[in-house]
């Protein structure tokens, strides 16, 4: 199914030169996953300490946006530069979860939201990386199959947390969440389905 994450090849030609920059400077894939990790635990802790605040809120988007970038760089650092380890596989993927946790949990303070539906969304959000790590364990290829995968969270929350910021009144934002914890299911069953056509 269609997914943000389908972007990704015309976003890495764009970084590019970017990256092949911070080789030559001597930056490691592992550095970058742990920058995306601790930018992810800042603004997330600036969320939480200060939900009723505007800036926190509109701080996430740019935040989502730059871990996205980082993400998409420390990947291109491993594979074309020659820097991938198993440390490097393992920080990969705890990275994003904890990324994940971090910015996310944090919109459960927030006035008017229901608690309960962020942190069903996000505990969906780890099985749903969990299912495309298992798929490896398996045989396949690592799985990002959509409609929700990791790109289309930040799109969903850095849409909100713009909207907030900006002091939109979001009454339906409940709905909002039902329909990405249904879409988490169903990329849950696409990346399970996917790896075992992979295989046959």
């Amino acid at each position: 199914m269609p997914s943000v994450y389908d972007l990704k090849p015309a976003f890495q030609n764009l970084l590019r030169p970017l990256v092949a920059a911070l080789a030559r400077m001597g930056v490691t894939a592992n550095q970058v996953t742990l920058l995306a990790v601790l930018l992810s635990c800042a603004a997330g802790a600036a969320l939480w300490l200060q939900p009723g605040a505007g800036w926190p809120l509109l701080l996430i988007p740019a935040v989502l946006f730059a871990r996205m970038a980082l993400n998409a760089i420390d990947g291109m650092l491993a594979r074309e530069h020659d820097m991938q380890t198993a440390l490097g596989a393992i920080l990969n993927e705890l990275g994003d979860v904890f990324s994940d946790a971090a910015l996310y949990l944090p919109f459960a303070a927030l006035a008017g939201v229901s608690a309960h539906w962020v942190v069903l969304l996000v505990l969906l959000a780890v099985i749903s990386e969990m299912t495309g790590v298992v798929a490896v364990q398996i045989g396949a290829s690592r799985r990002y199959d959509g409609p929700m995968g990791k790109s289309d969270r930040a799109v969903l929350f850095g849409a909100i947390a713009l909207l907030a910021g900006l002091g939109v009144a979001l009454p339906w934002l409940d709905y909002v969440f039902i329909a990405a914890l249904l879409l988490s299911l169903l990329t849950i069953f696409n990346r399970a389905r996917g790896a075992l056509r992979e295989l046959g």
